[in-house]
């Protein structure tokens, strides 16, 4: 058994940590990267968002001042 132990010790030590890095190095660039156009579409749909919450926010400021109890209610 013993002649079997050298060469698998070897092969854990330096193939496979070697093999791991190579493969894994390469699957980089296959990674998705966002296009132009789903940039474009994120910050419009960021913006969107943005003039959601000012809506709201003023909407809240409406109804505070107009009926101020309208958050209790259920």
């Amino acid at each position: 058994m013993a002649w079997i132990e050298a060469p698998l010790i070897v092969f854990l030590v330096v193939v496979v940590p070697i093999w791991l890095f190579l493969h894994y190095r390469g699957k980089r660039p296959q990674a998705p990267t966002a296009t132009a156009t789903e940039d474009s579409d994120t910050a419009g749909l960021w913006q969107q968002a943005r003039r959601m919450e000012d809506r709201i926010a003023t909407l809240e400021r409406i109804l505070d001042a107009d009926h101020p109890t309208w958050r209790g209610r259920s």
